[in-house]
């Protein structure tokens, strides 16, 4: 499955996804344009957060 198949068959992305901002791979996720690459760029910047230990409230601001 590719990533196009995976959120398009997902049942809701959260409407708070948009709260997620920081950097990821030189990337400034809240500057990403594609909404396909935005939606990649918002789990794996919650993935990296996740995995250091910090908290959700961190990570969305």
């Amino acid at each position: 499955m590719d990533f196009a198949t995976f959120f398009a068959e997902a049942p809701a992305f959260h409407p708070n996804a948009s709260l997620i901002k920081g950097v990821v791979c030189g990337v400034r996720v809240e500057d990403v344009e594609d909404p396909l690459m935005r939606k990649i760029r918002y789990v794996d910047k919650l993935v990296d957060e996740l995995a250091k230990g910090k908290a959700m409230e961190k990570i969305l601001r």
